[in-house]
């Protein structure tokens, strides 16, 4: 099953509270739940201005239905090629 990343513009995101982080969590897995179980979340880095989801899902078109439902940005989704690590240069 492919993996994606997913960009999403957040202003302040990193000023988020844990409250409302949790809220946004909630309504995510709402939707999830609903699109089934072709669709997964893995997790989300938070920085200033913007998420970094990684998802895993059949295609971007199912990425693009979840951001619409829940009312998330989608601005850039990129489809993981391959994954490296420290262990890559051995």
């Amino acid at each position: 099953m492919p993996k994606y990343v997913i960009e999403r513009e957040v202003p302040n995101a990193g000023g988020l509270s844990k409250d409302q982080l949790q809220g946004i969590s909630q309504t995510s897995c709402g939707i999830l739940r609903n699109l089934g179980p072709s669709i997964q979340w893995i997790e989300s880095y938070v920085t200033d201005d913007k998420l970094y989801c990684v998802y895993i899902a059949p295609n971007e078109e199912l990425i693009r239905k979840h951001a619409s439902e829940g009312g998330f940005p989608a601005n850039k989704i990129s489809q993981v090629r391959c994954i490296i690590n420290p262990t890559t240069a051995e």
